[in-house]
């Protein structure tokens, strides 16, 4: 009975000259380069004049059955007749960087490893230093975009996020969609208009004209570099939903005043009846239970004036989900604002200055109705980042860690054969 069988090394160019166990039961492979020659490392020409063997490396591969797999190899050294003093230059093969301790292999599993993870946890597993994996994800990942991967950029996402909450150590985090596809481009070491303006310019002027248009939140630094800097051709969109929070929490405030009012001068048996009043306010209207009618219905019949905002807020949302050009929703809500003024209702003051000054990219919004939707879902899956890692302060690393958890199962896992 046969007890043995053969496991192919997946490495090019080499022939195993020995395998031998260790005494931590590490297998331990000898093996030898099968190509002749290499460029001359001063005038660059092949040369296959054979001079020596190098100091012998010993590089980490794959492990085998759940063993540790250690390659022990001394690269071929060749020299050139054609420089003068007849340089040596030591013959480098693809499997692996020089300096590295591991095979390029091996540091594919270590980073598919660490995809949704920690590199404490995997320096923990692989038994593998934390500096030395913090040197793979710098080997193989850029610290700042790489403009010439990317052919177009279509619709660019700008927000900021807090390196630690509860801090106003902001970063800002810059993102595009193209189609369906999310990148990366940029973690920015604060939120500064100036930074903002610095990045775009180092985008290429190619690539910039393909930008047509910019998700924000209504952050002034933010608005005005990318009009400074795209200019006027490409459309800022101040996303809907910052919107909505705004104009909302004007009816949020009406409410609790109206509430404290009630309390002072109801019966507590009358008052009892507005429990929920906060949650069936908040509902839209397609979405209010029996229950929440009724205590709207109770509320609105103590405060017309809480009554009317309800209604007028209910109309702004019912006009962001109408089919609308840019100057049909433009020209609906100036309508929208006339009819704020004449109620004389004030919670919404705050509020209607914001959309004076910034009418024209909230209407850009029914254009091709972009929100920042696809922003706000990358910064959550950045805050799980954070949390996992507790805490990255380096903006370089935390631009690193993004790229990875983004693209890694892309990357690193074994593409099955057809």
């Amino acid at each position: 009975m046969r007890h043995t069988f053969e496991i192919p090394l997946d490495i090019p160019d080499v022939t195993i000259e020995s395998m031998k166990t260790s005494q931590m039961g590490h297998i331990e492979l000898t093996i030898q380069s099968t190509l002749e020659g290499t460029p001359c490392h001063q005038c660059g020409e092949m040369t296959t004049t054979f001079y020596d063997q190098d100091r012998e490396i010993v590089l980490r591969h794959l492990p085998i059955l759940g063993r540790n797999t250690y390659l022990h190899l001394r690269p071929k050294r060749y020299q050139c007749l054609k420089c003068k003093g007849k340089p040596t230059t030591t013959q480098q093969l693809s499997w692996y960087t020089p300096r590295s301790s591991y095979t390029k292999s091996y540091e594919d599993q270590i980073l598919l490893s660490l995809v949704n993870s920690t590199v404490s946890d995997v320096s923990i597993k692989e038994d593998v230093g934390y500096e030395s994996i913090m040197g793979i994800m710098n080997r193989r990942f850029d610290q700042t975009i790489d403009w010439s991967r990317i052919a177009g950029l279509d619709v660019l996402g700008i927000d900021e996020i807090a390196l630690k909450k509860g801090h106003r150590d902001f970063v800002t985090i810059v993102t595009a969609r193209i189609e369906e596809q999310m990148l990366i481009l940029g973690v920015l070491v604060n939120r500064e208009k100036e930074t903002v303006k610095t990045f775009l310019r180092s985008i290429p002027r190619k690539l910039r004209k393909t930008i047509h248009t910019v998700c924000c939140d209504l952050y002034d630094g933010f608005v005005n570099a990318v009009t400074e800097i795209l200019g006027k051709r490409v459309k800022v969109v101040n996303d809907r939903f910052h919107v909505a929070k705004l104009y909302r929490s004007g009816v949020d405030k009406l409410r609790k005043q109206e509430l404290s009012r009630l309390k002072e001068v109801l019966p507590d048996d009358d008052y009892s009846q507005l429990k929920g009043a906060m949650w069936a306010i908040r509902k839209r209207e397609e979405n209010l239970t029996d229950h929440d009618e009724t205590v709207l219905k109770c509320l609105f019949e103590h405060s017309p004036k809480l009554e009317c905002a309800y209604n007028l807020c209910d109309e702004l949302t019912i006009l962001f989900d109408s089919p609308l050009s840019t100057q049909q929703g433009k020209n609906r809500l100036k309508h929208w604002m006339t009819q704020v003024r004449e109620s004389e209702i004030s919670c919404f003051d705050s509020f209607l200055k914001t959309l004076e000054n910034r009418l024209e990219p909230i209407s850009n919004y029914f254009s091709n109705r972009y929100t920042s939707g696809f922003v706000e879902g990358f910064n959550n899956k950045i805050k799980v980042i954070k949390r996992r890692c507790y805490g990255i302060l380096n903006v370089t690393h935390l631009f690193q860690r993004i790229q990875l958890d983004l693209y890694g199962y892309d990357l690193f896992v074994p593409k099955r054969l057809s």
